[in-house]
C-alpha cells in the first residue's frame, strides 16, 4: 500500500511547491511578483466576467459598487502599462477569490488560489508560435517543479511526460465529433497525459464552442486550456487558462459575438481600443490544482485553507479524506 504523506509534510509540501514553482516562472517568463487587490470598481470594468453567468461577491460604500474578483485578467493589464513594464518582462501575483456560484466537487472550491500572471509582448509575437512557446515554459516549470518535489518526498510517484502536446478545438472536435467538448478533452488527455488545446470562446463548425470564455480579454484565436492526466483522480485536469489578449480588432469582433458591445464605453476597454495598454500574454495557474498533481492529493480539501459546507464535509468524512 503506498504511504501517503502526513498532515505535517503535505503543509511543509504545499510551501515547498509554491516557493520552488515561482523561482522558476520568474525565471522561465521574466516575471516580478507584485500585490494585488482583493477587489475592484464595478465600474472600472476590470472585473472578469467570466462566462457572463457568474455573479461576483460585491459590496458598496457611499453610490460606489465593488466587486470581490473572479481574477485578475483586466487588472494586469492595466497594470502593466500603469508600472511601465518593459518588452518580454512582466508580474505575476496570488490571486485570492470568491466563487459562491461555484458547483463544489473535488477540485472546485468556492475559494479560488492562482497564479495570476501578464507579460508585454509586441504586436508581432501575437501568433500561435509565441503562445505555445510560452505554454512550453509553463509546462516545464510545472515539470521541474514535480521533480524536485519527487526527490525531496520520496513517497511521491507521479512522472510527468516530458513534452505538452498541441491541437485546436477544432481538430479535437473534427477527431470526435460525437462527443461533448469534457468528453473530447479526457480522451485526448488520457492519450496524451498532458495538452494544450488551442482556440477556446469562439465557435467550432458545430455551431458550438468548446467552451464559454469573457469576450474582452483572451483573443479567442490565440488562447486555450493547459490539461494534465491526474492518475489520482483517473481524469484530466486544467491547470491554466491563458491566451494572448484581445487587441483593439479582436475586442470589437469579440464584444460584438457575444452582444456585449455596452462594455466598450468602460475605462478599461476604452484604452484597448485607443491602444493605450501594452500588448501582452497571460492567465492564471491553479495553485490548489497544482498542488493536488504534484502532491497526489484526492480532494482539494487537502490542500486548500477554506470552509466547507456540511454535507461535504459528512462526504469527505465517509470517504476517509479528512
Amino acid at each position: 500500500m503506498k504511504k501517503e504523506l502526513s498532515y505535517l509534510e503535505t503543509i511543509k509540501a504545499i510551501d515547498d511547491v509554491k516557493k520552488f514553482f515561482e523561482r522558476q516562472i520568474e525565471v522561465r517568463l521574466s516575471l516580478t511578483k507584485v500585490q494585488s487587490p482583493l477587489y475592484v470598481k464595478t465600474s472600472s470594468g476590470l472585473q472578469d466576467a467570466l462566462t457572463g453567468v457568474e455573479k461576483g461577491v460585491s459590496f458598496t460604500k457611499g453610490k460606489e459598487k465593488f466587486e470581490i474578483v473572479h481574477s485578475l485578467a483586466k487588472w494586469k493589464r492595466d497594470a502593466l502599462g500603469r508600472y511601465e513594464f518593459p518588452m518580454h518582462t512582466g508580474l505575476y501575483t496570488d490571486m485570492r477569490a470568491i466563487r459562491k456560484d461555484e458547483v463544489v466537487d473535488d477540485i472546485h472550491s468556492f475559494f479560488v488560489e492562482q497564479w495570476d500572471w501578464e507579460k508585454v509582448i509586441s504586436k508581432e509575437d501575437r501568433t500561435i508560435e509565441y503562445l505555445q512557446d510560452t505554454v512550453r515554459s509553463i509546462y516545464k516549470a510545472i515539470r521541474q517543479t514535480s521533480i524536485y518535489i519527487k526527490r525531496k518526498y520520496k513517497t511521491i510517484t507521479l512522472d510527468l511526460p516530458k513534452t505538452v502536446y498541441f491541437i485546436t478545438s477544432q481538430e479535437l472536435e473534427d477527431m470526435y465529433p460525437d462527443k461533448t467538448p469534457k468528453e473530447r478533452e479526457e480522451l485526448i488527455v488520457k492519450e496524451k497525459r498532458a495538452v494544450f488545446i488551442i482556440g477556446i470562446g469562439d465557435k467550432l463548425k458545430s455551431g458550438i464552442p468548446h467552451d464559454l470564455r469573457s469576450p474582452d480579454y483572451d483573443d479567442w484565436a490565440l488562447d486555450g486550456d493547459l490539461l494534465i492526466f491526474d492518475g489520482v483522480l483517473d481524469k484530466a485536469i486544467e491547470i491554466s487558462s491563458m491566451g494572448i489578449r484581445v487587441d483593439e480588432k479582436s475586442l470589437v469582433s469579440q464584444l460584438k459575438k457575444a452582444d456585449c458591445l455596452d462594455r466598450l464605453e468602460l475605462p478599461y476597454h476604452q484604452k484597448i481600443k485607443k491602444c493605450e495598454l501594452p500588448y501582452t500574454i497571460g492567465g492564471g495557474i491553479g495553485q490548489s490544482r497544482v498542488l493536488m498533481l504534484l502532491l497526489e492529493k484526492s480532494h482539494i480539501v487537502e490542500v486548500q485553507a477554506s470552509s466547507w459546507e456540511e454535507k461535504t464535509l459528512k462526504e469527505l468524512k465517509d470517504k476517509k479524506v479528512l
